[in-house]
């Protein structure tokens, strides 16, 4: 586990391991969720390469009145 330091202007560098494990390049944009008392940092993806990615997902599935 490495720890990361925040500065005065409340930044933070994600370390070298982290950014290449995760392929995470200069100018790639990040949604900062916050979860249970912790920060997600997701990265932002282009609608472009979402698209389709729920190709083949079953749509039979039992829906509550108030969902059709």
């Amino acid at each position: 586990m490495t720890t990361v330091t925040v500065s005065s202007k409340y930044q933070i560098v994600i370390p070298r391991e982290v950014r290449e494990a995760l392929r995470i390049r200069p100018g790639e944009r990040l949604h900062a969720i916050r979860y249970r008392g912790h920060i997600a940092l997701v990265p932002v993806k282009a609608r472009k390469s979402v698209r389709g990615f729920l190709k083949g997902i079953a749509t039979d599935v039992p829906r509550e009145p108030d969902r059709r």
